[in-house]
């Protein structure tokens, strides 16, 4: 590597999750919705590693302008995620299961860090491109750790949903969960959000690259417009992501 050029990007600090099917070999919908959260869940990792790692490398007033946009574009994808979760996803196990509050672990597990995400929302629409990367990654460092508990621990509980799955109470999860997912998407999130998610997931080799053109679902010229073409709206903040259109890690940006 030469020294002019930035170095790769690497998973720290926050580990990625493995998902239930690499690890067990089974292919059930609560083992395949579980691996698909816990997919999601390792592109919010990597966005907040892709932060975390390039905060104090950003120093040009521009690049730091874009930097600001890819870090509120990380929030809001996180934060849009939850929502979804506690108005959608949720609510909807618990009609099919006949119970409720199945999903309450998960929902304060939420509390736990959304003060975090909060916190570093307000640091950066205050500061802009005056922000410091010392004060930026501390309030990171109050928040890491509960956020990276929630994204360990919901693909377990995703999981262990199948217990409720019975001929009475059938629980749809795949068809729940798609369904949920789908209302969280209008054009202003794809524009200006949804990049942070699609380029954040890295799947040449994750897994010996099972997840490769699999998750997330989409095939041919979908594909290419969600990977290619809508990052050219506001290409410069997404030049921080951790990965090619193509789910190959790069460099950082700078």
């Amino acid at each position: 590597m030469s020294s002019s050029e930035p170095p790769m990007y690497t998973d720290t600090p926050l580990a990625l999750i493995p998902t239930p099917k690499f690890e067990t070999g089974k292919d059930d919908p609560f083992t395949i919705e579980a691996s698909h959260m816990a997919l999601s869940h390792n592109a919010f990792i990597r966005g907040f590693n892709t932060i975390y790692q390039q905060a104090p490398r950003v120093h040009k007033p521009a690049d730091k302008i874009d930097f600001v946009s890819y870090c509120l574009a990380w929030v809001d994808c996180v934060a849009t995620h939850h929502h979804y979760e506690e108005t959608e996803l949720f609510p909807n196990i618990d009609k099919a299961a006949g119970q409720k509050g199945l999903m309450d672990g998960a929902v304060h597990e939420h509390e736990a860090f959304t003060g975090g995400l909060e916190k570093f929302k307000k640091y950066l629409v205050s500061k802009d491109a005056d922000f410091v990367a010392a004060e930026l990654i501390a309030i990171m460092d109050e928040f890491k750790e509960p956020l990276h508990s929630h994204l360990k621990s919901e693909p377990p509980a995703i999981l262990a949903l199948a217990k409720y799955d019975t001929k009475d109470t059938p629980i749809d999860i795949l068809g729940i969960a798609n369904a949920a997912g789908k209302k969280q998407v209008n054009l202003s999130f794809m524009l200006n959000t949804l990049p942070v998610f699609f380029l954040n997931m890295e799947t040449v080799e994750f897994e010996g690259g099972m997840w490769h053109e699999v998750f997330p679902p989409l095939k041919g010229a979908a594909r290419t417009v969600m990977n290619k073409v809508v990052p050219m709206w506001h290409s410069g903040r997404w030049r921080f992501v951790s990965c090619s259109a193509d789910g190959r890690r790069k460099r950082l940006a700078v």
